[in-house]
């Protein structure tokens, strides 16, 4: 097999989204109907106001999803050209920078888990190996540096082992249960004990055995280093396996990071409370992270005209009126999130390293994919509508443009955006998101697809519900039942917990743990690791994802986590 490096990162938003659609409710009053029964056409004639916000959003998702920008990948330049035009826009409107020390930014750190660094090599009697090509060290694998002059028929001690993976693959192949890596890993110690240095593997068999660096995967250790070598180079470099051969082996990882920025600016009216207007501004750029739905050649930008450009266009406008607005009974914080594509990275930093204090916080508005708005049902999701009693009054009295739509409203708090980093600190959020469409996450995302004149009413419906609770006071805050995006779409099973998607330790850590999922009723509680899933090891979500798979409803087994520096292991049945 060629060697590869592939990274495993799952697209959980997608079946988020498609749990709110699929479990949402209707407010009384208003129509869930696709047809436009009940629902009004939108003004054919704007007033001079609206014709600027209109002019506004469309200036502002051409600069976002223009290809210039590169698909605006959590830091990225594109990313940091982005942060700039967002920063301006507003200083332009009178805010003043909320991020750290006075400035526009928070800067974060995303893990992008290990690479293999450029000092590990492998020679055959001073013959270097290709790596990537020739050999790869496993994720399982020790650091180190290694010599000797083993045979393959030998195993002696002192000196690097082999061994042929083909009667392993023949005996426990076909088994769904079977973990090869971890197999590997298993007979690497029993090797160690017994005297190797280090242990070469090759795959003589004609069945694939699908080995590869994850650099996402940090599993348990093995006590050597532990190097795939390709068919094609076992047989160009040893082909007497009876035959002594020099090797030299040096294996090391490197950490790799980078660093996003969220951006931030405070309309400060002097108020006691804070109002929280969001949207993320990062996308999938050249589809680096694995997280696209395009399945076409090449790496093509993907410009994210909806997701997000649309949102940030909004919450730049939302500024602009509220700024010069005689709503000052609260005060206002906007925040330009980035690394939401990668699992909310900057909205769950923020509450972590609030710039204000949370507890000032009244509520907080998350505007994500709002520029799709479908011309024929009208359609709007509102998520989080359980989070707090006053949202039900606010639609209903203060909503003027609430006629024109057909809602779906969904309670939960948690969702597949950044409200749920806010909903989690105990604060009532809403969730405005116009639909899933075809280009979702593909390159088609574009600037010209988007219905601007639809996002206009959606920011006008924001603006009135905003308007309605000016002067309510401190929103009361309502915990919801929450559902689990598990079990959609790949699985029929799920545990009932949120992955921490910025873990970047082995394992899984539970972000939340939902009621009556059997993770509660093993006693997990959010912070909590998975380590182990019946018999399968848990060192990555990509693993954990799999091990899922492998269970079906009414089935039962065993959840291994670390709870603190408890190690906990209980039974479960899905």
């Amino acid at each position: 097999m060629e060697a590869s490096v592939k990274p495993a990162f799952m697209n959980f938003r997608t079946i988020w989204l498609t749990l709110i659609l699929s479990s949402c409710f209707i407010l009384p009053g208003y129509t869930q109907s696709p047809s436009r029964t009940g629902v009004k056409a939108f003004p054919s004639r704007l007033k001079k106001p609206d014709k600027v916000t209109l002019s506004n959003l469309e200036r502002h998702i051409h600069y976002l999803a223009d290809s210039s920008l590169e698909g605006r990948r959590a830091g990225s330049p594109g990313e940091a050209a982005a942060s700039g035009y967002i920063s301006s826009e507003f200083a332009r409107s009178g805010l003043r920078p909320g991020g750290d020390n006075g400035r526009w930014l928070q800067a974060f750190t995303i893990d992008d888990g290990r690479s293999i660094d450029s000092s590990t090599t492998f020679s055959v009697n001073d013959r270097p190996l290709v790596i990537g090509r020739e050999f790869f060290p496993l994720a399982i694998s020790a650091a180190g540096a290694v010599t000797g002059a083993p045979a393959i028929a030998l195993q002696e001690s002192g000196v690097p082992w082999f061994l042929d993976l083909r009667e392993l693959i023949q005996v426990h192949g076909h088994s769904p249960h079977f973990d090869l890596e971890n197999a590997i890993r298993a007979m690497a110690g029993v090797f160690a004990g017994k005297g190797a240095t280090a242990l070469i593997v090759y795959n003589s068999s004609k069945t694939p055995d699908n080995l590869s660096f994850d650099p996402r995967d940090r599993p348990a250790e093995a006590p050597i280093p532990v190097i795939y070598m390709t068919m094609a180079a076992k047989r160009k470099y040893l082909k007497d396996e009876s035959a002594s051969v020099d090797l030299k082996i040096k294996v090391a990882f490197a950490e790799k990071q980078r660093t996003a920025h969220n951006v931030l600016g405070m309309l400060d009216n002097g108020a006691p409370l804070t109002i929280v207007i969001g949207a993320h501004y990062d996308h999938l750029g050249h589809g680096e992270d694995s997280n696209t739905l395009y399945r076409g050649p090449g790496h093509p930008v993907f410009n994210g005209a909806d997701d997000n450009a649309s949102g940030v266009a909004g919450m730049i406008e939302l500024a602009r009126l509220l700024s010069a607005s005689k709503l000052k009974a609260n005060n206002y914080l906007f925040i330009a999130f980035s690394g939401e594509e990668l699992g909310l990275f900057g909205s769950k930093y923020f509450v972590g390293h609030p710039t204000i204090d949370l507890k000032s916080v009244n509520y907080m508005v998350n505007l994500d994919m709002i520029g799709r708005l479908n011309d024929t049902t009208h359609a709007l999701t509102v998520g989080g509508y359980g989070t707090s009693p006053a949202w039900a009054g606010a639609f209903k009295a203060g909503a003027g443009t609430a006629h024109l739509f057909s809602f779906r409203f969904d309670s939960s708090g948690l969702g597949p955006s950044d409200h749920t980093s806010f909903y989690r600190k105990d604060i009532p959020v809403l969730f405005f998101f116009t639909g899933i469409h075809s280009d979702y996450h593909k390159p088609g995302d574009s600037y010209e697809k988007i219905n601007y004149t639809g996002e206009l009413q959606v920011l006008k419906l924001v603006w009135s519900v905003v308007e309605e609770l000016d002067k309510k006071g401190r929103l009361a805050f309502t915990r919801t039942r929450d559902a689990s995006a598990q079990g959609i779409a790949r699985f029929s099973v799920t545990l009932g917990i949120l992955p921490d998607y910025s873990f970047s330790g082995s394992g899984v850590r539970a972000d939340a743990v939902s009621e009556g999922r059997p993770a509660q009723a093993a006693g997990m509680r959010a912070g909590d690791v998975i380590v182990q899933l019946g018999e399968f090891p848990v060192t990555s979500l990509q693993n954990y994802m799999e091990a899922l798979g492998k269970f079906k409803k009414g089935d039962k087994t065993t959840v291994k986590y670390r709870g603190g520096d408890e190690s906990i292991e209980r039974p479960v049945q899905f």
